[in-house]
């Protein structure tokens, strides 16, 4: 899979690895661990991200450093990993194909757009980070220490919802159970430092959220909503809502779910199926992509004109696939 891209990423002196903005744990943990992996074969990296990295996932910037964006036209070469469009990167990404620099991109989203000199992309895989394995494992497989086998390991946690969701395959669980061996550490010391450390704020934030929860379309889909007032009054970020659009879906009957949330000007919108509901074709028609479970987009709102636009697309497509 990585035989074209490998000795191309090789043939740079020092390479520039981006990260999505809004970052998670499946970008952080494949830039962390592809940027270690670019460091062991000889070749000077530096890993960016224009914001700011959660507070449950600052423990990965201890094996490699994450910073702003700067001195872009030093580099030989780009690397952006889990998102195959510039722009989900930021406002200084999108202008690295500017420089005249190769562009390089591992991801597993659908639908890359046409401005990477060589890629890999496979929407089947389950996560960046479990394609980044398997460049290490084409390449050489001993070079996965401790360091990388958790970033890794964090990534393929977080994008699968700790192996629930259908993405999960047996390549997924092999790449787990490698991953702890040659790490050296067992699952609880990741679920720890993702889940058991949140601040109290977040639970406020959380508490004021879940009371905003409304079914719609007779219980087929569920909304959650976050205004800028929440987060100002329990002193959040946007950081914090991290994980609170499970809770809509998890409510009985829903089909898929949206969390919106203030953010300036316009409504953030996260989007999430677990039935045949393709939130990938409902997040396009709000600029927006992703996965066929996964999505996002943006509306220009306000929130109440956003929920009931965001719904009645819904609601068309459910009827057009019934």
């Amino acid at each position: 899979m990585f035989n074209q891209l490998i000795p191309k990423l090789l043939s740079h002196k020092n390479i520039a690895v981006f990260s999505h903005v809004r970052p998670d744990g499946d970008c952080l943990g494949a830039q962390t661990a592809l940027s270690l992996w670019l460091q062991k074969n000889g070749v000077e990296v530096s890993a960016f991200n224009e914001d700011d990295v959660p507070e449950n996932l600052s423990w990965l910037t201890d094996f490699f450093p994450i910073q702003k964006p700067t001195n872009l036209e030093n580099f030989d070469a780009f690397v952006v990993v889990d998102g195959n469009a510039l722009h989900r990167f930021g406002d200084e990404a999108e202008k690295i194909a500017d420089l005249d620099k190769p562009v390089y991109m591992i991801d597993h989203h659908p639908d890359p757009e046409d401005v990477f000199e060589e890629f890999v992309s496979r929407e089947e895989s389950s996560s960046t980070c479990e394609l980044i394995y398997q460049l290490y494992e084409e390449y050489d497989i001993e070079q996965v220490d401790a360091a990388a086998a958790k970033a890794m390991f964090t990534g393929i946690v977080t994008d699968t919802g700790s192996f629930q969701f259908d993405s999960v395959s047996s390549e997924t669980m092999r790449a787990g159970s490698e991953l702890l061996r040659r790490g050296g550490f067992t699952p609880n010391e990741i679920a720890e430092r993702l889940y058991a450390s949140r601040p109290l704020r977040q639970l406020k934030l959380l508490s004021m959220a879940l009371e905003t929860i409304t079914l719609h379309a007779g219980g087929d889909f569920s909304t959650i909503s976050i205004t800028q007032k929440m987060l100002e009054d329990t002193g959040c970020t946007k950081e914090d809502t991290e994980g609170f659009v499970q809770y809509p879906l998890s409510v009985e009957g829903v089909k898929a779910c949206v969390l919106l949330r203030e953010d300036g000007d316009r409504i953030k919108l996260s989007l999430r199926s677990q039935s045949p509901v393709d939130v990938n074709k409902w997040a396009r028609q709000f600029n927006g992509g992703g996965h066929k479970k996964a999505a996002g987009a943006w509306h220009p709102g306000p929130l109440n004109k956003a929920i009931e636009e965001v719904i009645a697309v819904g609601k068309e497509q459910l009827d057009s696939e019934a």
